[in-house]
C-alpha cells in the first residue's frame, strides 16, 4: 500500500468521526448545514492523522484520542472559511466546491468558523471527559494547541499575511515566520499533542514538536510552489491566487527550483527526528513527510 492509501485510509477513520461529532448539540440546522459543508468537504486530514501517529509511535491509545485529533480539523477548517472571506483572501473556490459564503452567505460562513472553533475545545476536553485519558495530559494539550491556533499562531499569522499582501520586498525570514505562524503551528501542535495525549517523555515530545515544525515549513513551500505549476482543477481552489493578490511566496523569493530543495531540505530535517523510534508508524511519518515534497517533484 503507497503512503497516499494509507493517508486515505486513516483519513476515512477520521472522516466517520467528523461526520457524527456535531450533531445532538443543538445546532440550528442551518448553521449545523454550513459547518458540515466545509467540514466534511474532503481533505487529506493531515492534522489529525499526525496527532493520531505520534500518540500511536509513542504508546497511545489512538480512540481515546480521536476526538482531540478531530479538534484539529474542526479549527483548520474554521480558519479556511474565514481565510476565503472577501475581507480575506476573497476566494471564491475550496476543495473544488463554492466556499461557505459562497454557498451560504457572508454571515452564516463567520458564525460556521465561530461555531467550529469553539466546538474544537469541546472535542479537546472529551479526550478526559468521556475517554478517560489523565487531565493533565489533556489539559496541556489544549494549551498547546490553543496557543497554535490564537494570536500568537494560526491567527497572528494571517494578521501578518495580510499586512504583507502587495508589500515588495518581504525578507525571506519574515516569509518564514509568518508561515510558522499561519500554517506551521497548527501542524506542530498536532505532532505535539499526540506525544503529549501519549504519555511520552520530554524527549519525545522535543521530537514530535520539532518534526512539526519541519513538516509545516515543507507544506507551506510546497503549497506555494503548486499555487505556481498546478492548476485549480486539481488544486480545489485558484491557481495563480497568491500572484494575483501581490502575495509574497517562496517561488517569487526563491525561485521555483530552490523552492522545491528547500522544501526536501526542511523533510531531511523532519526525518531526522524519526531516528530513535521503528515500527509501521515511524515507516509512515516518514512516508508522509517524503509525499508532502514527492506532490511537487
Amino acid at each position: 500500500m503507497t503512503v497516499k492509501q494509507k493517508l486515505a485510509e486513516r483519513a476515512a477513520g477520521v472522516e466517520g468521526y467528523l461526520e457524527t461529532c456535531l450533531h445532538d448539540r443543538g445546532i440550528p440546522a442551518r448553521l449545523l448545514a454550513s459547518m458540515e459543508y466545509s467540514l466534511l468537504a474532503g481533505g487529506k486530514r493531515l492534522r489529525p492523522v499526525l496527532t493520531l501517529s505520534w500518540a500511536r509511535m509513542l504508546g497511545g491509545d489512538a480512540e481515546a484520542v480521536m476526538s482531540f485529533a478531530a479538534s484539529l480539523e474542526c479549527i483548520h477548517t474554521y480558519s479556511l472559511i474565514h481565510d476565503d472571506l472577501p475581507a480575506m483572501d476573497d476566494d471564491d473556490l475550496r476543495r473544488g466546491k463554492p466556499s461557505n459564503h459562497k454557498q451560504f452567505d457572508e454571515a452564516t460562513a463567520i458564525l460556521a468558523g465561530d461555531g467550529l472553533l469553539t466546538e474544537a475545545f469541546g472535542l479537546m476536553s472529551a479526550a478526559s471527559i468521556v475517554k478517560g485519558l489523565p487531565a493533565d495530559r489533556v489539559l496541556r494539550a489544549i494549551a498547546v494547541l490553543a496557543a497554535a491556533a490564537g494570536s500568537g499562531g494560526m491567527v497572528g499569522g494571517q494578521a501578518v499575511d495580510m499586512e504583507f499582501t502587495g508589500r515588495d520586498n518581504v525578507p525571506l525570514e519574515e516569509l518564514r515566520e509568518m508561515h510558522a505562524m499561519k500554517t506551521g503551528a497548527l501542524i506542530t501542535a498536532a505532532c505535539e499533542c499526540g506525544a503529549i495525549l501519549a504519555g511520552a517523555k520530554e524527549t519525545d515530545i522535543e521530537n514530535a514538536r520539532e518534526f512539526g515544525r519541519a513538516v509545516g515549513v515543507a507544506f507551506q513551500i510546497v503549497d506555494d510552489v503548486l499555487d505556481v505549476v498546478s492548476d485549480t482543477e486539481t488544486l480545489g481552489k485558484p491557481a495563480g491566487s497568491d500572484e494575483e493578490m501581490g502575495k509574497s511566496t517562496y517561488p517569487s523569493l526563491i525561485g521555483l527550483d530552490r523552492s522545491r530543495e528547500l522544501a526536501g531540505e526542511y523533510v531531511d530535517s523532519a526525518v531526522e527526528r524519526l531516528a530513535a523510534y521503528e515500527g509501521d508508524e515511524k515507516d509512515f511519518l516518514s512516508a508522509l513527510a517524503r509525499y508532502i515534497v514527492d506532490r511537487v517533484s
